[in-house]
């Protein structure tokens, strides 16, 4: 099922269809039965992905001559916080990896700027 897969996403890249084919390799479907749980980032990628779907249950039917495969899409949108960070701050986080960045900045009397 994976190589059909993958084949088919090729065959969208080749044909301009870039976008498609990066979100059919974004993760591994899995298949569970004659069901592909199939796992996108956000809810702008299962809508582009559902409107072509059609053509990759198509394509994975005839090949695996199986009519019975359906694909159920999950959005896994993990919230992260996204924080701005000045000169101090990655100073710091540097300074906690190697201590001897201290030195380095007394020695040749190095300043932060922003």
């Amino acid at each position: 099922m994976r190589l059909h897969w993958t084949k088919y996403a090729e065959r969208l890249g080749q044909k301009g269809l870039k976008i498609m084919e990066s979100i059919l390799l974004i993760s591994d479907p899995v298949l569970n039965g004659t069901t592909i749980t199939y796992e996108l980032p956000n809810e702008g990628s299962k809508l582009e992905f559902e409107s072509q779907m059609n053509g990759l249950l198509g394509h994975l039917k005839g090949h695996l001559h199986n009519h019975d495969i359906t694909i159920d899409v999950i959005v896994n949108e993990q919230a992260e916080t996204k924080r701005s960070y000045n000169n101090q701050d990655r100073y710091n986080r540097f300074l906690e990896i190697n201590p001897n960045i201290e030195l380095l900045r007394n020695t040749f009397g190095l300043d932060l700027k922003d």
